[in-house]
């Protein structure tokens, strides 16, 4: 296939999705991002949904399903902002601060989180539903079951979520840092050698611990990240979040991850993650148009009605386009 049409291929989704929520709102007169205000909003999403797509699908590719997502995000926010709040007390340079300290933490929590499955040796699923009770439980005794509000809420944390130019910043720099950690680097070489073929990639001397760990922090760093992103978006954290109650900031990223396979075909699948983060920050976007008449159960049951959609049609497109031919 050629380049132009691979291309076009990749971007047939995401325009799609514009010019069919775009008509959607002009018909209601109003449209999908209709200010800067909006557009910043855009952006942020964006980032927040690629880098959970990015996180979910690290271990999930390679037959880890891990439910700690959530927890890891939730809690290295907690831990950020409560250290932030320690030391400059909500002043100027209070986002970078907790940034840091909440990546920092994200990645010691999925390194536990990896470390524990490695020992245990019991299936991923059941290994990260535990971690995630105890992330929670974690979380909601420092917090005291409350919301941790006034770590998050000074000038410094709505300036980050404020303009979309940190949030694009964030996007290049986590594109780039996941671009040549598993496609250029020896890890990712690794990485793509286990998910292959996992005995042949051992039997050839890869370390298969060694890779799950590196693969489990990674994921815990980006969801950091997210727990950031999501604290200043929000001005908000819930530490009172127990009985998996987490979980659903992992649900943000089924569809996207579906989307990006499929783009992923004509393109990188890094690629493939920022432009169906867009699709889905595009569809964000338009609820928040209809908000007086959208409300956050109707959100769901579309996502979840769009997921089934989608999932039909990767099952059967060939007969799909044999129709159309027809």
């Amino acid at each position: 296939m050629s380049t132009p049409k691979r291309i076009l291929n990749a971007l047939a989704i995401p325009v799609a999705t514009l010019v069919i929520l775009q008509a959607l709102c002009l018909f209601n007169g109003q449209s999908v991002i209709s200010n800067m205000k909006s557009f910043d909003n855009f952006i942020v999403y964006t980032a927040i949904v690629m880098i959970t797509t990015m996180a979910l699908s690290i271990n999930l590719n390679s037959g880890r399903f891990d439910f700690s997502l959530g927890s890891m995000a939730s809690l290295s926010a907690v831990i950020g902002a409560k250290v932030t709040y320690m030391i400059l007390s909500g002043g100027s340079g209070s986002a970078a601060l907790m940034l840091m300290i909440a990546l920092l933490s994200g990645v010691i929590l999925g390194l536990i989180s990896g470390l524990t499955y490695c020992i245990l040796r019991l299936p991923p699923i059941i290994v990260s539903l535990g971690v995630t009770l105890v992330y929670e439980g974690i979380m909601y005794t420092i917090t005291g079951g409350k919301y941790v509000m006034t770590e998050v809420q000074n000038q410094s944390m709505s300036g980050l979520t404020g303009t979309w130019i940190y949030a694009a910043f964030i996007i290049l720099v986590v594109l780039v840092f996941m671009i040549f950690v598993f496609d250029k680097s020896a890890f990712g070489y690794d990485y793509n050698a286990l998910k292959s073929g996992q005995k042949v990639a051992v039997a050839t001397g890869i370390n298969e611990v060694k890779n799950a760990l590196v693969c489990y922090g990674i994921c815990g760093g980006l969801m950091g990240i997210v727990g950031t992103l999501n604290a200043a978006r929000n001005t908000t954290i819930n530490g009172g979040q127990l009985n998996f109650g987490s979980i659903a900031i992992m649900f943000t990223a089924f569809l996207p991850m579906f989307i990006s396979g499929y783009i992923g075909r004509f393109t990188n699948e890094k690629i493939g993650f920022l432009l169906a983060a867009i699709c889905m920050s595009l569809l964000n976007s338009t609820f928040a148009v209809f908000s007086n008449t959208v409300n956050a159960t109707m959100q769901s049951i579309i996502n979840a009605v769009l997921l089934v959609v989608f999932l039909i049609y990767l099952n059967n497109k060939d007969m799909i386009k044999r129709l159309i031919k027809a």
